[in-house]
């Protein structure tokens, strides 16, 4: 879709299954599964809704999917695809890995940059896009990177060191504007310094919601996931956000729904916030 100056595409870096119990974290099973219906395990299929901007011959990426280097038992566990889904999308909409010269990362969680380094053909870490500068939160970089045994498994360092070795690192603080036209919200939250990003021009804005708000089941102010690190400032920043979101009519951008990619907002007694229109292809 045209967004203004930009033309904006989700691009999927792979779809996967996970409990739907982590999803909703302390909402009970009896109210999420009316709208998330899980498997006989008790599972739920996410999507890695990435997005693709295109402005003045320059190609942005925000977040990249889990990538390519879940090892077999992981790709068992998340039934995730094969391959490079990321990758493998982005030539299907005409965007080879040497034409992105900017990748944005929410947070640094491996659904979400996972994707941002691969293997080369001499089994060697390298960035998936050679061209690009990778862009992230100071505060999130250092999280990440300190091999805190706890988080260990939401940070493989895979993901991440290439990215400093060879250069490309970008590191931001605060609500910054990281390129002409895409501004960065930190909200906290799902980790310490997860960034909504806001994509703004003259006629339209879109906010690429990330963990905040990772699918259109997740509206109510309480509905939050057990992964957040924080979730009382979950529960104070949701709701500014998406009331944003829904008093400007303003499009929300989803990182997870498999079946809609987007969404406007109207506000709702009932349940803070419900969906005006759902948009399953950008």
């Amino acid at each position: 879709m045209q967004l203004g100056e930009f033309e904006l595409t989700t691009v999927s870096g792979g779809r996967f299954h996970i409990d739907g119990g982590t999803m909703f974290g302390v909402v009970p099973r009896t109210l999420w599964s009316r709208l998330f219906p899980p498997d006989e395990r008790g599972n739920i299929e996410q999507e890695t809704n990435c997005t693709l901007l295109r402005i003045d011959g320059r190609v942005i990426l925000i977040d990249t999917g889990y990538g390519s280097k879940l090892s077999g038992k992981e790709r068992k566990i998340f039934a995730s695809e094969e391959g490079d889904p990321l990758v493998r999308n982005l030539e299907a909409v005409g965007i080879g890995v040497e034409d992105v010269d900017t990748v944005i990362l929410s947070h640094l969680h491996f659904d979400h940059a996972g994707g941002a380094t691969r293997y080369n053909e001499e089994d060697a870490l390298q960035p998936t896009f050679p061209n690009a500068e990778y862009v992230a939160q100071r505060g999130e970089w250092e999280i990440a990177t300190a091999d805190l045994p706890e988080l260990r498994g939401a940070y493989p360092q895979q993901n991440l060191h290439p990215l400093r070795e060879t250069g490309q690192l970008r590191l931001v603080e605060g609500d910054v504007e990281i390129v002409p036209g895409i501004r960065a919200i930190v909200t906290g939250g799902h980790t310490q310094f997860h960034q909504a990003l806001v994509i703004e021009s003259e006629r339209q804005t879109a906010v690429f919601l990330g963990d905040l708000c990772p699918t259109s089941r997740h509206l109510p102010t309480l509905w939050c996931m057990a992964y957040d690190v924080d979730l009382l400032q979950t529960r104070r920043k949701k709701p500014d956000v998406l009331g944003r979101i829904a008093d400007e009519n303003w499009l929300a951008l989803l990182d997870h729904d498999p079946n809609c990619v987007a969404m406007r907002l109207t506000r709702d007694d009932r349940r803070d916030f419900a969906v005006a229109e759902a948009i399953e292809r950008l």
